[in-house]
């Protein structure tokens, strides 16, 4: 099949992404943290592949996550493997992340590729995500709130929470493809919990959502740093581009003191604590602002794993933003 986008006949980042970040058997190396394997970079690369048209590194992704990541009893992904141990410890925890997008590259790939994928599958991960990835919101009890994983510290007075796991154009696909309004109401709510931060200060990596508001998590700095980057990426991507946390996710982007640079992370009174000017992220904030997403495969060879993919994530999702009119 002919690839969707006209990038994906360039010869060039996908190409170069693939040779530097995805094995021969098809697992994503996270270069920047150990060479380690994860649920996120599994569905990430999975979702690129379908993007770009190319089956056979689709399929190679899908079958290493399937040896190596499905070790649980439901069909949800352990979240981390090392070549050392595989998935050990705590490590068959659940990101939910990773298995939103895992569940919407094999949709994607079916619906639009026309590929075949294994009957049933994304349907299962999207109603297990359903089941075990939603909590009612402390604030309020009939909206629910995607939590960060199945085993994620929650209790009805206080709920951990990942701002940059909302990623509504991928719920609401995936809950009109299965019948699932949760998954449609779970994108609805992150989007006001969402512009309810924006409105407090840059947004954070973790905030705990307890029943009187938000709250410091005991496990987590509080700050907006590379988590907080994909949150104007997912809203631009899903037709949000005037939501205000894109607004706000920009603003703290464009921060930064150095020339040419991004701040990538800030506290949350503003205060810059690094700069970047990695090309993945300065295409999330060209998507923001509904300019042209360029990605070179001589931009692959500078960057490690994150901001590359990123990168390539702002271009299918500027891709897919059409004319770029926000909604």
């Amino acid at each position: 099949m002919t690839p969707r986008y006209a990038f994906s006949q360039d010869g060039g980042a996908w190409p170069r992404w693939r040779d530097r970040f995805l094995s021969g058997d098809g697992r994503v190396i996270d270069d920047d943290n150990g060479r380690i394997s994860h649920s996120e970079g599994q569905g990430f690369g999975a979702l690129l592949a379908q993007a770009h048209g190319d089956r056979e590194a689709f399929e190679l992704i899908e079958d290493w996550t399937r040896r190596n990541l499905l070790v649980r009893q439901d069909s949800l992904m352990g979240w981390r493997w090392n070549a050392s141990t595989g998935v050990a410890d705590e490590d068959w925890h659940t990101a939910t992340d990773g298995d939103l997008f895992r569940a919407w590259a094999l949709l994607r790939a079916e619906r639009d590729s026309g590929w075949p994928v294994n009957a049933g599958l994304y349907q299962d991960i999207a109603r297990d995500i359903v089941s075990l990835c939603l909590r009612p919101d402390p604030r309020a009890p009939g909206s629910p709130l995607l939590t960060p994983g199945a085993e994620a510290r929650s209790d009805p007075d206080r709920i951990l929470f990942n701002p940059s796991y909302i990623m509504p154009r991928a719920l609401r696909e995936l809950g009109l493809a299965i019948e699932k309004p949760e998954l449609l109401a779970a994108a609805d709510h992150g989007e006001t919990v969402l512009a309810e931060l924006a409105a407090l200060h840059p947004l954070p990596d973790w905030i705990d959502v307890t029943a009187t508001g938000f709250a410091t998590p005991a496990e987590h700095a509080l700050r907006s740093g590379y988590d907080a980057l994909r949150v104007p990426l997912y809203l631009s991507w899903s037709g949000r581009r005037s939501h205000p946390a894109v607004l706000r996710g920009t603003e703290t982007l464009m921060s930064a003191s150095l020339p040419g640079h991004l701040a990538v992370n800030v506290t949350l009174e503003g205060k810059v604590l690094a700069q970047s000017d990695q090309p993945g992220y300065r295409a999330i904030a060209d998507l923001a602002r509904c300019r042209e997403v360029k990605i070179s495969a001589e931009q692959m060879d500078r960057q490690s794993y994150y901001p590359a993919t990123l990168g390539l994530l702002a271009q299918i999702a500027r891709a897919d933003a059409g004319d770029c009119m926000p909604k």
